[in-house]
C-alpha cells in the first residue's frame, strides 16, 4: 500500500520561451539565418515542467523550488497549473530564462518549409539561484510528509542546499526517491532510488566510459544508488540495478517510435516525472522505467514540452503568488 501524502519535486525552476518563426534568407552581414518570427510562447521550465508533469500523473503535487521577485518570477509562478502547490527555496538574483529561437525554412537547417522547425540557437537570461540560507517550515514539511520525491537539478543550488540534501538523506529507503542529475549540480544523495542521467551527461560524468551500459553500472556504484538508468532518446534507457547482475536495456515500444526530427525538449523531465509516480504508485523500478519510457515518447510524439506552452498575448499574469500553507 502507498502512502497518502504528496508527490513532491525538488530544484531548480526556470522560464522557458519559444520563439518561433520562418527562415527563407541569411543575414549578409553574419550569414547567419534571419527568422521572420510568428509566435512567442512561454511555459514553466525546468522543476516547473517536471512539476506540471508529474501533476498529470498524480493529484496532489508540491513544488519545492526558488523563486525571483521580478516580474519574470511572477509571470512563472502563475504558468503554474493552480492544482500545484508552490514551497519557496530561499533565492538570490534574477529569473533565469531560456529562449530557444526554433524556425522552418530553407535556411534554418530542415529540409523544407513544410518539415518541423529546427532549434536555430538558445538564448540564456537571470543569474538567479537557490541560496543556502535556512529553509521554512514549509519545505521541512513538505518533505517529511511526501510519498514519493523527485529532485529536478538543474545546476542552479536547489539540489545542493545543505538542509534539503539532509531532509532527503532522511526519507531515503522509506519512500521512492528519483534523481535527475545535472552536470554542473551536485552528486545524488546515497541510496536514491532511481536516478536518470541521459546518454550525454552520463558520459560527462564517467568520462572514457565506453557506452551508456558501462556508465549505468558505474553511476550505481560511484553515487551508492539502488539503481540508475541511462535515457537513450528513441533507443529507450539503460537500466542498472544495485545487486543484480546484468545491465537491461528497455526499449521504446514499437508502437512508439519517435517521429524522426521531433522536439524532444522536456523529453527528460517526462520521463523522470513518469518514473517516480510509478514508483509511488508501486510499481517495482524495472516497470516504473518502462512506463517512463513510453511516457517520455508519447510526450515528444505529441509535441513535447512546446504543449504545454502559452501564447504570449494570452499567458496568464498574476502578482506575486502567497505559498500555500502545508
Amino acid at each position: 500500500m502507498t502512502s497518502q501524502g504528496p508527490l513532491v519535486v525538488v530544484g531548480d525552476v526556470l522560464l522557458d520561451i519559444d520563439i518561433e518563426g520562418r527562415a527563407d534568407r541569411r543575414s549578409p552581414d553574419g550569414d547567419a539565418p534571419v527568422v521572420d518570427v510568428a509566435t512567442r510562447t512561454l511555459r514553466p521550465g525546468g522543476a516547473g515542467l517536471a512539476a506540471a508533469l508529474a501533476g498529470q500523473d498524480v493529484a496532489d503535487v508540491v513544488l519545492i523550488g526558488g523563486f525571483a521577485t521580478d516580474p519574470s518570477g511572477d509571470r512563472l509562478r502563475a504558468l503554474l497549473p493552480e492544482r500545484i502547490r508552490v514551497v519557496s527555496l530561499p533565492f538570490r538574483g534574477s529569473t533565469v530564462r531560456k529562449e530557444r529561437i526554433r524556425a522552418v525554412g530553407p535556411c534554418a537547417g530542415c529540409a523544407g518549409p513544410e518539415d518541423r522547425p529546427a532549434t536555430i540557437t538558445r538564448l540564456d537570461f537571470g543569474d538567479g539561484g537557490v541560496t543556502a540560507d535556512p529553509l521554512s517550515d514549509n519545505v521541512r514539511e513538505a518533505i517529511d510528509t511526501a510519498r514519493a520525491v523527485l529532485v529536478a537539478d538543474y545546476g542552479r543550488g536547489a539540489a545542493g542546499h545543505p538542509q534539503v540534501r539532509t531532509l532527503l538523506e532522511a526519507r531515503a529507503g522509506q519512500i521512492p526517491l528519483v534523481w535527475d542529475p545535472h552536470p554542473r549540480g551536485p552528486v545524488p544523495i546515497r541510496d536514491a532510488t532511481l536516478a536518470t542521467p541521459n546518454r550525454d551527461e552520463a558520459q560527462r560524468f564517467v568520462p572514457g566510459t565506453r557506452g551508456p551500459r558501462r556508465a549505468a553500472r558505474m553511476l550505481t556504484e560511484r553515487w551508492s544508488a539502488q539503481a540508475v538508468a541511462v535515457t537513450l532518446g528513441p533507443d529507450g534507457a539503460m537500466l542498472f540495478c544495485r545487486g543484480r547482475p546484468d545491465v537491461l536495456h528497455l526499449p521504446t515500444p514499437s508502437g512508439l517510435l519517435m517521429s524522426p526530427g521531433s522536439d524532444t525538449c522536456g523529453a527528460g523531465d517526462r520521463f523522470a516525472a513518469a518514473a517516480v509516480s510509478a514508483l509511488a504508485d508501486g510499481a517495482d523500478v524495472e516497470k516504473a522505467v518502462q512506463l517512463a519510457v513510453a511516457a517520455a515518447t508519447e510526450f515528444v510524439n505529441s509535441g513535447a514540452a512546446s504543449a504545454l506552452a502559452f501564447p504570449q498575448d494570452h499567458a496568464p499574469v498574476a502578482t506575486p503568488i502567497p505559498e500555500h500553507p502545508m
